[in-house]
């Protein structure tokens, strides 16, 4: 036993036949046209634009495996219709969505979608409004892409989850006609709550590294004061010259006082009397 499952797609590809009684009200159409010529050309020539394509219905089915446009083409009356498409790309705004992210954080999360039409036959035929499915489909996607992803994740890898929503994207639209061209995360919103948390332990950090300077700096000056001591212990001319740069300092600034200081060992020397 064998079973063979087609999909709409191939089925819309497929153009059937019209039947006797089809055919006989085509020609009957064709003579009606033809018998009324200058004013029935009116209503059998149609102009599309440069990104439109029209998919042609004759007696309720496809005619051509091919999209007609862009310019002048020809239709029956009363047995012909058309629909046209639109190949621009179109883009659209996702509303926020709140979302549960992997770690148990509430987070409200927008984006937008660009898209086009890819094939014509198909966003009309498998597809009841290949628009707004698109919409729809977007909200879903990045609920669920979002979903399977930590907070530390979605704050600094936008750009890989914006290539996966859209990988998911056209390959769920491919039947629809639809190419998703790209998508972009626009704005995270994080509750107020934990914007505090995040700022007081970003504060919490940035003090400990200001710490952490300080004292590496305390160190370096006093390993610095360490070497200048043992260079003025093997030369005492140094500190007598040291004194002086001081003096001179001091003097520089226009001070009304100022301060001799006076060797330990002088004063030593006068408490023993």
């Amino acid at each position: 036993i064998k079973f063979c499952i087609s999909t709409p797609e191939k089925n819309v590809r497929k153009t059937g036949s019209l039947g006797c009684v089809g055919w006989f009200i085509v020609i009957l159409s064709a003579i009606f046209t033809i018998c009324l010529f200058p004013f029935t050309i009116w209503f059998c020539l149609k102009i599309v634009q440069e990104y439109e394509r029209a998919v042609i219905f004759r007696l309720g089915r496809i005619t051509d495996r091919k999209a007609k446009g862009p310019g002048i083409f020809f239709v029956l009356p009363c047995t012909d219709s058309f629909v046209k498409v639109d190949l621009r790309t179109v883009s659209f705004d996702i509303p926020p969505q709140e979302i549960l992210t992997k770690d148990s954080v509430t987070v409200c999360v927008d984006g937008v979608v660009y898209f086009r039409v890819s094939d014509p036959i198909a966003s009309v035929a498998n597809v009841s409004n290949a628009d707004f499915s698109t919409r729809l489909l977007a909200q879903t996607t990045l609920r669920n892409v979002l979903g399977t992803k930590n907070l530390a994740e979605l704050l600094s890898d936008r750009e890989g989850i914006a290539h996966g929503m859209q990988s998911s994207l056209d390959e769920a639209t491919d039947d629809w006609g639809i190419k998703v061209e790209r998508v972009e995360i626009k704005d995270v919103k994080l509750p107020v709550q934990l914007q505090r948390a995040m700022a007081a332990e970003a504060e919490a950090a940035r003090e400990a590294r200001a710490k952490v300077i300080a004292a590496e700096g305390e160190m370096n000056a006093s390993r610095a004061l360490k070497e200048a001591s043992l260079v003025i212990a093997e030369s005492p001319s140094a500190l007598q010259l040291r004194y002086l740069q001081t003096l001179n300092t001091i003097a520089a600034e226009k001070n009304s006082t100022i301060i001799f200081p006076l060797p330990m060992d002088v004063i030593s020397h006068f408490m023993k009397k």
